[in-house]
C-alpha cells in the first residue's frame, strides 16, 4: 500500500538551549568528579527522558534540600532557587553546584539591584513555576509581587506607584508578556523595566520559528514535557499563528494519528529542554505512516555557549 505524501516542516532553532545544555553537563561532570550518587534539587530541566537518563548515570532527584545527606554533592536546577537554599547548603557545609541558567541569574541580579535602589518588584510569571519561586525568593517576603495576566495588573496592590520595577520569567510568550508590560506601564507610568527584555533568546527564537511554520502547516507538534513552560507556550504561539491543530507530545507514542487523518503538511519543533533524539523519533514515526518530504525552516542561528562552574573544571 502506498503511503500518502506529507510535507514535514522542521522548525529551527528547536530543542536544547545553551542553559539546558550547561545544566545537563553540570550533572554529568559532577557524577564524573565525585562519583554517584549526586543529588539534584528538582528536575534539572523539565524533560522526563533527560531526567531518567541522568538518573541511570547516578543522579538522585529530590524536591527539597532536607532529603539530601550532608556528605554528598547537590546540584540546583536550571530554573534557579530562592536565596534560602544555597544559604542552608552552606550552613550544612554541603558541596553544592548551582546549575541556574545564566539568563535566569541575570534576572535575579536585576531584581536585587532594583530592590537595593528602594524599588518594589513586580514579576510577570506563572505562579508555582520553579523559576518564579526562585526569582521571588531572591528578595524578602512582600518585595516581589506576582502578576500572571493583564487582569492581575488592574488589581495588584503596590507600596508606592512611583517606586516600582518589573522583571519577567524567561520562558513566557513574547506576545502575552508585551500586553502585560503595556498594562503595567499604563497603570504605573514610573515603573522601571529591564535594559533588555528578560525573555531569553532561545524562547524568543523558538517562538519566531513556530510563527514561520504554523500558518503553512495543517498540524504542528511540539516535542516537550507538560510541565515545561516554554514548550507549552510554543503550542499557544502555533494556535495563534494560524495552525488549526497544535499539540504537545513527549514521545512519538503520544501522537494521535486519528486526529491527523487527511493532513498534507505537519510542522515539528521542540521545547528548550527536549533532546534532538526525541525529535528524530517523531520524524521516524511520520516516515512509517507517510511518504515524507522534510523541509527545514530556519529563522535564526544560535551559537551561544555558557561555561560550567569552575569547581567542575578543577581536578577533584
Amino acid at each position: 500500500m502506498t503511503k500518502p505524501p506529507l510535507t514535514l516542516y522542521l522548525a529551527a532553532p528547536r530543542g536544547f538551549c545553551a542553559g539546558v545544555d550547561r545544566a545537563i553537563k553540570i550533572v554529568e561532570m559532577a557524577i564524573e568528579k565525585w562519583g554517584a550518587p549526586v543529588y539534584v534539587r528538582h528536575e534539572i530541566v523539565h524533560n522526563k527522558f533527560v531526567v531518567d537518563s541522568l538518573r541511570d548515570k547516578g543522579a538522585v532527584f529530590v524536591e527539597e534540600l532536607d532529603e539530601c545527606p550532608d556528605d554528598r554533592p547537590v546540584v540546583f536546577s536550571a530554573h534557579g532557587v530562592p536565596k534560602s537554599v544555597p544559604a542552608e547548603a552552606s550552613q550544612r557545609q554541603m558541596v553544592f553546584v548551582d546549575a541556574t541558567c545564566p539568563l535566569v541569574s541575570k534576572v535575579h541580579v536585576e531584581a536585587q539591584r532594583h530592590s537595593d535602589a528602594g524599588l518594589q518588584m513586580i514579576m510577570i510569571g506563572h505562579k508555582g513555576h520553579p523559576e518564579t519561586i526562585g526569582t521571588m525568593g531572591q528578595l524578602p517576603e512582600g518585595e516581589v509581587l506576582l502578576v500572571e495576566t493583564v487582569a492581575d495588573v488592574a488589581t495588584v496592590t503596590v507600596r508606592n506607584p512611583e517606586k516600582l520595577a518589573f522583571v519577567t520569567q524567561t520562558t513566557l510568550s513574547v506576545d502575552d508578556t508585551k500586553d502585560i508590560i503595556a498594562a503595567l506601564q499604563d497603570r504605573f507610568p514610573a515603573i522601571v523595566g529591564p535594559h533588555k527584555e528578560d525573555i531569553c533568546y532561545a524562547t524568543t527564537n523558538r517562538q519566531e520559528a513556530v510563527k514561520a511554520v504554523a500558518p503553512k502547516s495543517d498540524a504542528l507538534l511540539v516535542v516537550g514535557a507538560p510541565n515545561s513552560s516554554n514548550s507549552r507556550r510554543l503550542v499557544e504561539v502555533a494556535s495563534r499563528a494560524g495552525c488549526n491543530y497544535a499539540q504537545l507530545v513527549q514521545r512519538a507514542t503520544d501522537i494521535d494519528w486519528r486526529a491527523l487523518e487527511g493532513i498534507s503538511s505537519v510542522a515539528i519543533t521542540a521545547g528548550a529542554s527536549a533532546p534532538e533524539v526525541l525529535v528524530n523519533e517523531v520524524v521516524d514515526a511520520f516516515r512509517a505512516h507517510y511518504d515524507v518530504t522534510v523541509t527545514p525552516v530556519e529563522t535564526a542561528t544560535e551559537n551561544v555557549e555558557f561555561k560550567v562552574p569552575r569547581v567542575l573544571r578543577e581536578p577533584a
